[in-house]
């Protein structure tokens, strides 16, 4: 059966990536208070609390463009798991900055992965180069190392 997405009562199609995520842009939002609202094409204004921005983002500024999930709270929709959608470059940063390993983890890690290549280096300098189930882990590892330093 074949819907009309535009007919009242029938369900909204999923586009290719899932269900439509609402979006809209920041009507206010204060820092100092904790909350502000974002504003939706078509529908009412959505409350929005810090405790759903994203994980290192303190604040939204007005127009910023966003994603998030709506629940009906006491007084109207609320927002959920706000997600800023063009977030500027100094956003973008402190989210990145946010979810970096702590300097204290990073020296275990390099210093791990320093013995483990020195591992490796040895079987180099004996003329043998290490088996596919020890270098595709090694791999992995400075793959994850890489994207860890370049956050």
């Amino acid at each position: 059966m074949a819907y009309d997405s535009d007919a009242p009562g029938c369900p909204a199609r999923d586009s290719e990536e899932g269900p439509d995520v609402p979006t809209g842009k920041v009507k206010w939002f204060d820092a100092e208070k904790g909350f502000g609202f974002l504003s939706q094409p078509g529908g009412p204004d959505v409350y929005v609390h810090a405790d759903a921005l994203p994980e290192g983002v303190e604040t939204l500024k007005a127009g910023t463009r966003v994603e998030f999930g709506i629940a009906q709270g006491r007084r109207g929709d609320q927002a959920l798991q706000v997600k800023v959608v063009d977030a500027p470059a100094s956003v973008a940063r402190k989210q990145a900055q946010a979810k970096r390993k702590k300097p204290e983890e990073m020296v275990t890690i390099v210093e791990d992965t320093i013995r483990l290549l020195d591992g490796i280096g040895e079987g180099y300098r004996h003329g043998r180069h290490p088996e596919r189930r020890t270098a595709q882990p090694v791999a992995k590892l400075l793959r994850a190392l890489a994207d860890e330093l370049e956050a």
